[in-house]
């Protein structure tokens, strides 16, 4: 992967996306995702990518 932001392509966006899915950490994969939907073109392929990456919810729930 490159260190500069702006070579960054759909796929890498969407490959952190995963990670960050894997890792537990919705919130960042729901911005990575984004990231992608707005470099995509494709109105449809824009949607599904963040069909596939909802919004977490806002409010969190510590536990014992």
């Amino acid at each position: 992967m490159t260190r500069d932001p702006a070579g960054l392509t759909v796929a890498d966006y969407l490959d952190g996306a995963r990670e960050m899915t894997a890792a537990n950490r919705p919130y960042l994969a729901h911005l990575l995702a984004e990231e992608a939907a707005q470099r995509t073109s494709d109105p449809t392929t824009a949607a599904g990518i963040r069909a596939s990456f909802p919004a977490p919810a806002t409010t969190r729930e510590e536990t014992d």
